[in-house]
C-alpha cells in the first residue's frame, strides 16, 4: 500500500460550534466550520478513500476513564447554570457546556475506534486536542482532556496496544496530557512548545522527564519566543523521529495545534503554514514505518480562525496524499466573508511573512541548538527502547 492509498476519515459535526465561551473569548468555534467548508470546497469529500463520519457522544463511563466523578458533576452543574469558572478565568462556563465538551471527546474516541477497527488508516478530529484539562479541573480553554480519555480508552478496549505516543506541536505545553501519564511507562508524551518562562501554562521544561519506571517518557522541547521555520524544523527533525523510533509505539496520537503561526494573536512563534506540511509529511512517513499507519490527528490551539483553517487543510491534504491548488476556492472566501465577516487569503499557503531579522535568526538558531543538545544529552538516552 502506498501512502496515497490510505483510507482517511474526517470526524465532524456542526455540534462542535456549540463549544463557545462567548464573543470576546479568543477560542473561536467557527474555525471548525471554516476548516470543514474549505475541505468541502476543495472537493476532498468526493474522493472515494476519504469519508466523513459523525461522532458519537462520549458517555459518562468514557469520561470517568480519566476525569473524576466530582469534576464531571461540577461541569454538568455549571453547564445547566450557564455561568461560573472552571479555572481562574480562561475557561468560563456556558449553557450546554457539558454536551458541547462531551461531543468533542466522543469525536476523538470515534477517530480512535475507526483506526483501531481497521475502518481507516488515519482519522482526524480537529475539534479535539484539548490538552490542558486535568482529571479534576478545566484549564486553558479545555473542559475535558480528550487525549487523556482517548489513551485510557485505548488501554481499556485494545489490550494489544502496548505503547502509545503523543506528539504535541501546539505553542502551549501539553501539560494536562503529560501529567496524566507522568508515571506510566507505556505512554510517551512529546511536546514542542514556547518556553514556559514566556507563555502559559509555565511548564514543559527539559527537566520534566517522567517519574519512577516512566523516567524518559516525558520529552519536552521548550523553544524561545520568535522561533521561525528553520529553527522549529531543526528541533523537530533532530528529536521527534529519533524519540519515536526508539520508543516504537503501536499508535501515534498527534495534537496539531497551529497557534505557532506567525499571525496568531496569543503566542510568539513565527511559523508559516509551509512548516505544517513538512511536519505532516514527516509524521506520515513515520507512522507507516513503525506502527502500521495507525495515526489519529487532533486539533488544538489556533486563534486566527482563517489561518487555522488553511493550516489544518494543509495538514489534512498532506496526510491524505492529495495535492492542493494554489488558490483558495472563491466559494470558501465568499462564505467566510458573508457568514463571519472574515477576509481570507487568496492562497492556501502563506505568501507573506514578517519574520525576525537576519541577526535575530542567527541568535534563535543558536538558542534552539542549545535546547536540542540538552534534550539529546538528558532525555533521549532515557527513552525506554522497545525490545
Amino acid at each position: 500500500m502506498t501512502y496515497k492509498d490510505c483510507k482517511i476519515v474526517y470526524v465532524f459535526n456542526e455540534e462542535f460550534l456549540k463549544y463557545d465561551f462567548g464573543p470576546a473569548h479568543p477560542l473561536r468555534p467557527e474555525r471548525q466550520l471554516l476548516t470543514y467548508k474549505l475541505l468541502e470546497a476543495l472537493k476532498f469529500f468526493e474522493i472515494d478513500r476519504i469519508r466523513l463520519e459523525k461522532p458519537e457522544m462520549a458517555t459518562m463511563e468514557d469520561l470517568r476513564l480519566f476525569h473524576t466523578s466530582e469534576y464531571i458533576e461540577r461541569v454538568k452543574r455549571l453547564s445547566e447554570l450557564g455561568y461560573g469558572l472552571l479555572d481562574l478565568g480562561d475557561t468560563p462556563a456556558f449553557k450546554g457546556m457539558f454536551e458541547a465538551s462531551a461531543i468533542r471527546v466522543g469525536a476523538t474516541l470515534t477517530a480512535i475506534r475507526l483506526v483501531m477497527n481497521g475502518i481507516c488508516d488515519h482519522a482526524f478530529n480537529f475539534s479535539g486536542g484539548l490538552h490542558h484539562a486535568r482529571s479534576n479541573q478545566g484549564a486553558g480553554f479545555c473542559v475535558f482532556n480528550d487525549i487523556a480519555v482517548g489513551i485510557k480508552y485505548l488501554k481499556r478496549n485494545y489490550p494489544s496496544i502496548e505503547r502509545i505516543a503523543v506528539v504535541d506541536v501546539d505553542a502551549h505545553h501539553g501539560d494536562g496530557t503529560q501529567y496524566a501519564f507522568y508515571d506510566d511507562p507505556s505512554v510517551l508524551t512529546i511536546s514542542l512548545h514556547e518556553d514556559g518562562r514566556f507563555l502559559y501554562p509555565g511548564t514543559g521544561f527539559v527537566s520534566e522527564i517522567g517519574t519512577g519506571t516512566a523516567v524518559g517518557t516525558s520529552l519536552n522541547v521548550p523553544l524561545p519566543p520568535g522561533t521561525f521555520n528553520d529553527a522549529y524544523l531543526l528541533a523537530f527533525n533532530e528529536i521527534v523521529p529519533t524519540a519515536l523510533k526508539t520508543f516504537m509505539p503501536d499508535i501515534i496520537i498527534q495534537q496539531f495545534g497551529v497557534d505557532t503561526h506567525f499571525s496568531d494573536p496569543l503566542t510568539d512563534f513565527m511559523l508559516t503554514n509551509h512548516v505544517y506540511a513538512k511536519i505532516a509529511g514527516t509524521m506520515h512517513k513515520i507512522v507507516h514505518e513503525i506502527c502500521d499507519g495507525r495515526y489519529v490527528i487532533l486539533g488544538g490551539g489556533g486563534y486566527n480562525p482563517e489561518a487555522t483553517a488553511r493550516s489544518w487543510a494543509i495538514v489534512f491534504s498532506k496526510i491524505a496524499g492529495v495535492d492542493l491548488p494554489e488558490k483558495t476556492p472563491a466559494e470558501w472566501r465568499d462564505f467566510c466573508l458573508k457568514k463571519y465577516g472574515i477576509r481570507t487569503s487568496d492562497t492556501i499557503f502563506d505568501t507573506e511573512y514578517h519574520g525576525p531579522s537576519s541577526d535575530k535568526r542567527k541568535f534563535l538558531i543558536e538558542a534552539v541548538k542549545r535546547v536540542v543538545e540538552e534534550v539529546k544529552e538528558r532525555v533521549l538516552p532515557l527513552i525506554p527502547e522497545r525490545k
